[in-house]
C-alpha cells in the first residue's frame, strides 16, 4: 500500500494525498524475498546533482516515510522558481489501514534540503 502526499507552490502548498495499491512511476520497488527494496527516484531535472541515500529494505510489517523537496525552473533555466515537497509513506505487508501512517514510521529518510 502506498500513501503519497504532495505539496507544491502551484497548489498553494495544500497537501494532496492519495492511497493506492499500485506503485507510482517515481518509486522503484523490488521484491527480495522477505524484504522489499524501496528507492524513491528523483524528479529533479538534469544539471542538478544531489547526493542521494541508498535504497531502503523493509521487512514484512514495516513502513517507511521518505521526504524530499525540490526547486524547479523551466528546462531552459528561465522564469520563476517553483518549489515542491513530496512525502512517500510505504508499507510492506498485507494488513494496512490509512491510520497506520499517522504514527511513527519504522524507517525514515529525510532528504529535505535548504532551498533558497
Amino acid at each position: 500500500m502506498v500513501h503519497e502526499v504532495v505539496m507544491d507552490e502551484a497548489g498553494g502548498f495544500a497537501p494532496r494525498a492519495t492511497m493506492s495499491p499500485t506503485v507510482p512511476k517515481h518509486v522503484d520497488l523490488r521484491d527480495e524475498g522477505d524484504t522489499l527494496r524501496v528507492m524513491l527516484l528523483s524528479a529533479q531535472l538534469h544539471g542538478f546533482v544531489r547526493r542521494r541515500p541508498p535504497a531502503v529494505r523493509l521487512g514484512r510489517g514495516e513502513w517507511l516515510r521518505w521526504r524530499i523537496n525540490y526547486r524547479f525552473r523551466t528546462y531552459f533555466g528561465a522564469g520563476l522558481w517553483r518549489y515542491r515537497l513530496d512525502t512517500l509513506n510505504i508499507f510492506h505487508g498485507t494488513e494496512c489501514t490509512p491510520e497506520l501512517f499517522l504514527g511513527e514510521p519504522d524507517r525514515t529518510i529525510d532528504e529535505r534540503a535548504e532551498l533558497r
